[in-house]
Parts: structure tokens; C-alpha cells; sequence
């Protein structure tokens, strides 16, 4: 199919949602995408840091086929071993006590909302400057880029910003209403924006003295994109709440979030798709590969040579594992350079972010940083 064709379906069929990069994808293999001209790209940032395990990973299509031979859904009204299986894979490697299972990150944002509120009795929560937790209505009040919010108030109140990576800021914002603090490890969409290594404590030193509940957003820096399998472990801080997706189901929609001293009563929350049998057997396979295959340290040691190499190159570089900012002039223009070049990225304001498979090897890195 031709792709100004591609592009006129859209303009005909499709909600005019999305600023798209001038490409029209067809398949993938590994670490590549291809178009329908058969055109080969190496992917550098997967799918905005789902694809974890790449493209037709062999794990990914043998849960698909195996599990959508017994059962694709159900709903919530029976049990299914599915869900309780990856439920405890989950907390087992996160430390926590409970996982409610989700559809996607911001619906993950929108259960810790819901939870934290209803056991603490309080409506108030603080966010950061430059956060980003999703588009939906309780999420987007919690994201701070005026683009994002402005055409949608009023948007939930008794939301409220604290600056990031400023504890004294924090410290000023609670009050006897605040039910939460919701932080990112790393803010991914304001630009891989990296706090300093004891700020995560200093936040849950402040939350426990003063008795509120501690969200922390791994929605893109989980399951090993950072070098660890989750952000936080790093700083030796437990969470009340953690709200995980993108890499989790490796580019089938699942996510989940997880508690610890606190759970949700019947009736509360749900959903009707929310931890179906495919889903969770997708997870399940991506979950164990990383483990098995020990990506969060392959992600750590191939983020750690990119970075190197970059900023001998000149670069000015930031990052954490395979969650890595480049400075550019135009942000933009990079990407569609680099497009022309076979390579895909994508950019906030001028930064570059390469988000690549953490099944990257170092002849991938070699390749994107010679065409960079």
C-alpha cells in the first residue's frame, strides 16, 4: 500500500488525535521495523519504551498463540489462574503486598488516585512540575504541561505541584488535606529529567513523617529500562503505591498497580477487560524473559557505552540505563534526520530520547551512534 494512501485513510476515518512521524510501519523483527516499501529501521526508542523484548519476541508469540487457544476473556466475575499467577510474579519482584491489574499506565495513575483517597479519607495530591501521568481525567490533573490540560478544565481538584527534585518545595506543599505525593524516578516525557540519588528518600522520609501515602510512577521506568528492574529499588525506599505498564506487556496493553499496607474494598474499583487471561499470560512471558535473560543488566551495561560514547562524541548526555537524553538543537529536526538515516527516535522540545529494546546489543549501539 502506497503510503500517501496510508495517510489519506487517516485524514478520512481517523480522529484528528495525533501529530505522526512521516512513516507508515508494517512489521517488525528484533530490533528493526520495516515499512511497506520494505524499508528497514533500527528502533531506538520502542514504541515510547514498550517494547522491551523488541519486535516478535518468540516468548511474546508463544503466550499469544498458547493462551488464545484456551481463553481471551471472561471478565472479573471468575477466577482465572492467569491473573492470579502474574499478580504474584509482581509482587514478588516489587516487594509490595497487592497488584490490581489495569489496561494501560494512566488507568494504573487513575486506581492510585481512587485507593489513596478512599483509605486516607483525604482528597489532596502532589504532584511535580513537569510530570507527566496520563491523559485521562484524573491523570492529565496530575500533568503539569499546560498543552495537555488547558482545553479539558476544570480538571479534578485539590491537584496540586511541588517542584522536582526540591524537598524543601515539597515540605511547604503538605498539609493536613494531602493524601499522596505521585512522583517518576526519572520525569520521561519532560526530557529524562534524572534528581538527585538521595531525592527518592528524602520524599519517603517526608511522606512517612507526616503520614501520607507515597505514589511512585514507573510507568516508563519499569521493569528494568533504567538498569534495575524498577527505578526505585535503587534508592532503598519501599512505595505505598506503584503504578507500572509500557514494558510489562512488551506492546500488548496491560498494566497495574500495585499497594503495600493498603488495598482497595469490594466494589470500589474494577473494570471489565482489566486482567483478561491473554494479557496476563503475555505479561507473565515478558516478566520472566527480562529476569531470565538478565535485560535490566544488559540495559545497564549498553546504556552505560552509549552514554560514554556519546558524550566523548560531544554530546551533552543524560540518562539512566536505556532511558537516555541527547541535547539537539532542534529536537525535531534530529528525529527526521535521523528517519532519513533508518532511524527512529522521538524528541521532547530538543532532546532527543532513545528509548531502545533492552534487548539492544552493542552492534545496534554502534550503529545508531554512527548514523547520529
Amino acid at each position: 500500500m502506497d503510503f500517501s494512501e496510508i495517510k489519506r485513510m487517516e485524514e478520512l476515518f481517523y480522529s484528528n488525535t495525533f501529530t505522526r512521524l512521516p512513516i507508515a510501519l508494517k512489521r517488525g523483527d528484533g530490533m528493526y521495523l520495516y515499512d511497506f516499501d520494505g524499508n528497514r529501521y533500527l528502533d531506538m526508542f520502542a514504541g515510547i519504551a514498550v517494547n522491551c523484548l523488541g519486535h516478535s519476541h518468540p516468548a511474546v508469540l508463544k503466550a499469544l498463540v498458547e493462551q488464545s487457544r484456551k481463553l481471551l476473556h471472561v471478565s472479573n466475575w471468575f477466577y482465572t489462574l492467569p491473573q492470579l499467577e502474574l499478580a504474584k510474579l509482581l509482587v514478588e519482584i516489587t516487594g509490595m503486598e497487592k497488584a490490581f491489574l489495569t489496561n494501560s499506565g494512566s488507568e494504573a495513575v487513575e486506581a492510585a488516585i481512587k485507593l489513596a483517597r478512599a483509605r486516607t479519607g483525604r482528597k489532596e495530591i502532589i504532584a511535580m512540575e513537569n510530570a507527566f501521568h496520563g491523559r485521562t481525567l484524573g491523570a492529565l490533573s496530575l500533568t503539569w504541561e499546560k498543552k495537555y490540560r488547558e482545553p479539558f478544565k476544570p480538571l479534578v481538584p485539590a491537584m496540586r505541584f511541588a517542584r522536582y527534585d526540591d524537598i524543601d518545595s515539597l515540605e511547604d506543599k503538605i498539609n493536613k488535606n494531602t493524601a499522596a505525593v505521585i512522583l517518576e524516578p526519572v520525569l520521561g516525557e519532560a526530557g529524562v529529567i534524572i534528581p538527585g540519588k538521595d531525592y527518592l528518600k528524602a520524599v519517603r522520609d517526608l511522606t512517612l513523617d507526616r503520614g501520607v501515602l507515597l505514589i511512585v510512577d514507573e510507568v516508563q521506568t519499569g521493569f528494568g529500562r533504567t538498569g534495575e528492574l524498577f527505578a526505585f529499588q535503587k534508592s532503598g525506599i519501599k512505595p505505598d503505591i506503584l503504578c507500572l505498564a509500557k514494558g510489562l506487556g512488551s506492546g500488548f496493553p496491560v498494566g497495574a498497580m500495585l499497594s503495600s499496607g493498603i488495598d482497595f474494598k469490594p466494589g470500589e474499583h474494577g473494570g471489565t477487560f482489566i486482567g483478561n487471561p491473554l494479557a496476563c499470560e503475555v505479561a507473565k512471558a515478558v516478566v520472566e524473559t527480562i529476569i531470565r535473560d538478565e535485560l535490566h543488566i544488559n540495559a545497564r551495561k549498553v546504556g552505560s557505552y552509549l552514554k560514554k560514547e556519546l558524550g566523548d562524541k560531544g554530546f551533552e548526555v543524560r540518562g539512566e540505563g536505556l532511558m537516555i537524553g541527547v541535547e539537539t538543537e532542534d529536537g525535531k529536526r534530529k528525529v527526521l534526520e535521523l528517519i532519513e538515516r533508518s532511524v527512529l527516535t522521538i524528541h521532547s522540545s530538543n532532546t532527543l530520547r532513545v528509548l531502545p529494546p533492552l534487548i539492544i546489543e552493542k552492534k545496534h549501539a554502534d550503529e545508531f551512534l554512527q548514523k547520529l
